[in-house]
């Protein structure tokens, strides 16, 4: 018969390495969605400031 501690810790033992890698990928993806979003910002502002010094 199971322990009911020893099923959370198992549970625990599962979800911790897999909350840690989600939380990695999450990361990486909202700092190319980041990085992406700050380029085109960049680009507008490349194009308008260049804009303005034509007339």
């Amino acid at each position: 018969m199971l322990n009911i501690g020893d099923i959370i810790f198992q549970l625990f033992s599962i979800l911790v390495p897999i909350v840690f890698i989600v939380a990695i990928v999450f990361f990486v993806r909202f700092s190319k969605k980041r990085k992406e979003q700050l380029d085109r910002i960049e680009a507008k502002l490349d194009r308008t400031s260049g804009e303005a010094s034509k007339k």
